[in-house]
């Protein structure tokens, strides 16, 4: 009976303070359970959680628009001059969540799903080629205002900034292209079998997640069994698309689409590369350097200890490259 009586003995703040631990104690039991739960049958959950938990910290807001023939998902957020990021073959605008922070904290960042990938729309047996695609940039450029952004891409986003670029030189005030799709480089081991019609970004299972994943980061990320499964049922569910747009690329015109316009490039362009890149070989960038011969300026950056995903294996010197190039522009 001495034990209930040494209970009500303790100070009134003690008392508080065991009921406060309890309750906190519950909720973190139900936490581990909810999370717990949700990784084994809801992992879709989880990711669209933690996208829009890395948006929001960066100050991005997901927004939608109309733009042409497409429905546009995009975030938006900061203030200052404009840049514009659009994503690589088989990506979306989640790429970019790395960087944002750096980017929003002095700029207003736009940053899109291209049409056909991520949320934006996609309409069946439409092309979505480079050239398509560069179309599309215009109408979302025009609905939203962007003129006289910083236009940057990516690997296939690259070829369409580029070619958006040359097409609406006007439109553009600096253009970056990171490790970019359209141009000459020394063909290899990636061309070879992009070249035989292989396509390493189709895959079936966790193996085949991880072989992709391999060839485009230096350090491939630790990634959960139950996302991995996510992102393979998005590659099986978008299998036709993305096969589809993969031979598109594959087309001479296509491989050279960036290449073809480089003198109509009369902005100031940075060329910035991972230097191991096994996709788009750093010879590359010689053939963007020697190819600008309009553009009033030319920088260009290598990094070292990444491959084709510099904005999400190096962020921080990433927006560092980007903040001095805009900033000296």
């Amino acid at each position: 009976m001495s034990t209930p009586a040494n209970i009500n003995a303790r100070p009134l703040w003690q008392r508080l303070l065991i009921r406060r631990l309890k309750f906190l104690g519950i909720v973190a039991a139900l936490l581990v359970v909810l999370l717990g739960g949700s990784y084994l049958f809801a992992p879709r959950w989880l990711l669209k959680a933690n996208a829009m938990r890395e948006a929001m910290s960066a100050g991005l807001q997901k927004q939608s628009v109309q733009a042409g023939d497409t429905n546009w998902v995009y975030y938006e957020g900061g203030q200052g001059p404009t840049i514009v990021l659009l994503h690589g073959f088989a990506a979306s605008k989640e790429v970019w969540l790395k960087v944002a922070p750096m980017l929003t904290a002095h700029f207003r960042v736009v940053i899109p799903d291209l049409p056909g990938w991520g949320e934006s729309s996609r309409i069946p047996g439409a092309s979505y080629n480079i050239d398509n695609q560069a179309a599309r940039l215009n109408d979302f450029v025009q609905t939203l205002h962007l003129q006289h952004a910083l236009i940057v891409g990516h690997s296939m986003g690259g070829a369409i900034a580029g070619v958006y670029a040359a097409d609406h030189p006007q439109d553009v005030a600096e253009l970056a292209l990171v490790d970019s799709f359209g141009l000459k480089f020394k063909e290899n081991a990636f061309a070879k079998e992009a070249l035989a019609g292989k396509d390493p970004f189709i895959f079936d299972d966790r193996a085949g997640f991880e072989r992709a994943t391999a060839l485009a980061f230096e350090h491939v990320p630790n990634i959960p069994g139950r996302f991995i499964d996510v992102f393979v049922q998005d590659n099986i569910k978008n299998r036709a698309f993305i096969e589809n747009t993969f031979n598109e690329l594959r087309e001479p015109s296509q491989e050279t689409a960036l290449q073809d316009r480089l003198d109509k490039l009369t902005m100031p362009t940075l060329g910035l590369w991972c230097h191991d890149d096994k996709i788009i070989d750093i010879s590359a960038m010689d053939s963007l350097r020697s190819g600008l011969t309009h553009a009033p300026a030319i920088s260009t950056s290598i990094l070292n200890g990444c491959n084709h995903m510099p904005q999400m294996e190096k962020p921080q010197e990433f927006s560092q490259i980007l903040t001095s190039f805009i900033l000296q522009h």
